[in-house]
């Protein structure tokens, strides 16, 4: 077994055992002090009046944020998808790792919090506060997930990228050509049916009076099924202008840059693995829009970073846009 093997092993090790400590201790925590805390347990905090306003029965509190942790991970493993080099402990592929570490962190402290605000108290409306908790937790959190974006952005600036001169073409007097490409992630618009389908049914459960509206609920899974929809599709499209590239099903957002402001336009082959995943990519090679692996339009702006877009017939629409940019006036 070579060594690279070995440090990919040893990261999945790391990760799985993340997880499943993550999961034990969120489930755990209520039952070993069951004995202290009432049958009921309060498990949420007006923001008026900083009392406890809602609750869940001992087995709900403990399982339900262990279901928020293993949806998290599910999604940032399908969001990832975790393939080539993998570097030591919790460091896969950069960012989808930073959403483990603060999410871990940030449910840990909350449900410790929780545990802490009920000890010793026979009702949950008797609830501790849980404010200054709640800050430090989110403080933790926050602190944890920018000190592994901090060492894998830097990981990722070590690696040289060196600007490759790409294809051209001629483009004769009083012509205009337009050049069109258009791709979709089948996975990521499951996920992001998917996350809005669950908050769709918390607002429906909602609506029929079994509960109160579950804010925690729908706020996260609507803004992930929003997020990710929005970068399941993707269509390109170099015109005399310039270069645009459309998100999303309804084609909005846009990101456009004049024809002027491309220096130079490329293919290059890239995977999920190389840019932290599929979606909306910050990296060390700058901005990729990562939908599929394989080719990719790659332009270098005259200022700013890279931007990189999974798309067919790439090479085409590099040749198209070098020949309009070298038109441009001196």
């Amino acid at each position: 077994m070579n060594q690279g093997t070995e440090r990919k092993r040893g990261a999945w090790w790391g990760v799985a055992v993340w997880v499943v400590a993550i999961l034990a201790v969120l489930v755990a925590l209520p039952w070993a002090a069951s004995g202290r805390l009432p049958e009921r347990l309060a498990t949420h905090w007006g923001a008026g009046s900083g009392g406890p306003d809602g609750s869940m029965p001992l087995w709900a509190a403990a399982l339900f944020p262990a279901l928020i942790w293993v949806v998290l991970v599910l999604l940032i493993v399908a969001l990832g998808r975790w393939r080539g080099g993998a570097t030591s402990g919790l460091a896969v592929h950069g960012r989808p790792v930073v959403g483990l570490l603060s999410g871990g962190v940030l449910l840990v402290g909350a449900q410790a919090s929780i545990v802490r605000a009920n000890l010793d108290h026979t009702d949950w409306r008797q609830a501790d506060s849980v404010s200054l908790w709640a800050v430090v937790t989110l403080g933790v959190a926050v602190m944890a997930g920018l000190a592994e974006w901090v060492v894998t952005r830097r990981d990722r600036a070590a690696t040289s990228h060196v600007v490759a001169s790409g294809p051209s073409m001629e483009i004769p007097a009083g012509e205009k050509f337009v050049w069109l490409s258009r791709t979709t992630n089948p996975w990521l618009h499951w996920i992001g049916a998917l996350a809005g389908l669950v908050a769709l049914a918390a607002v429906l459960v909602a609506v029929s009076g079994l509960v109160d509206l579950p804010w925690a609920v729908v706020a996260p899974f609507a803004t992930v099924s929003v997020a990710v929809l929005s970068c399941a599709s993707v269509q390109a499209r170099v015109t005399e202008k310039g270069l645009s590239v459309a998100f999303g099903p309804l084609g909005w957002p846009v990101r456009r840059w004049p024809a002027q402001d491309v220096e130079s336009a490329r293919t290059e082959s890239r995977t999920p693995g190389q840019v932290g995943g599929w979606g909306y990519r910050l990296s060390g090679l700058g901005t990729t829009v990562m939908l599929r692996s394989g080719e990719c339009l790659v332009i270098h702006p005259r200022r700013g970073h890279e931007f990189a877009v999974s798309v067919d017939d790439a090479e085409r629409g590099a040749a198209l846009l070098n020949a309009l940019s070298a038109q441009r006036p001196d």
